[in-house]
């Protein structure tokens, strides 16, 4: 069997990180993956979110650091894919047809393209409304 290769949107690992830690079906796959690539947005999310939950106040800050160290490492592991402005191009597209917020369809778009080239890409999302758009992207 082939090792799969994964695309991780952040909502996964935000998710993961800052609700249980990973969960071990995620570890697991990640484990197993062949690849993991990710969007160049992820990264922003990621320090975009951390950087809300600090303002908030409501996770101490010992749970925000090890949460900002676990995405760190699992973005690390990633070959991180470019928002270019054919990316752009994609998601403006697939915006219409997918009930998907902005940042979503770049992930989208960055998911699709990247698909093109990998066949069998898997998405690894929390947001439902992404996987759904995925499967009929």
């Amino acid at each position: 069997m082939t090792a799969p290769i994964l695309y991780l949107d952040t909502s996964a690992v935000l998710r993961a990180v800052l609700e249980d830690g990973t969960s071990p079906e995620l570890e697991d796959k990640i484990g197993r993956a062949g690849a993991l690539l990710t969007s160049r947005l992820s990264l922003v999310e990621t320090a975009r979110a951390f950087q809300r939950l600090r303002a908030q106040g409501n996770i101490s800050e010992e749970q925000l650091a090890d949460g900002e160290r676990a995405a760190a490492e699992v973005w690390q592991r990633c070959e991180i894919w470019e928002v270019t402005r054919g990316v752009c191009d994609a998601a403006a597209m697939v915006a219409p047809r997918a009930p998907v917020r902005t940042l979503d369809a770049i992930h989208l778009a960055t998911y699709l393209l990247a698909r093109r080239r990998l066949p069998g890409l898997e998405l690894v999302t929390a947001d439902r409304r992404l996987a759904d758009a995925a499967r009929n992207g």
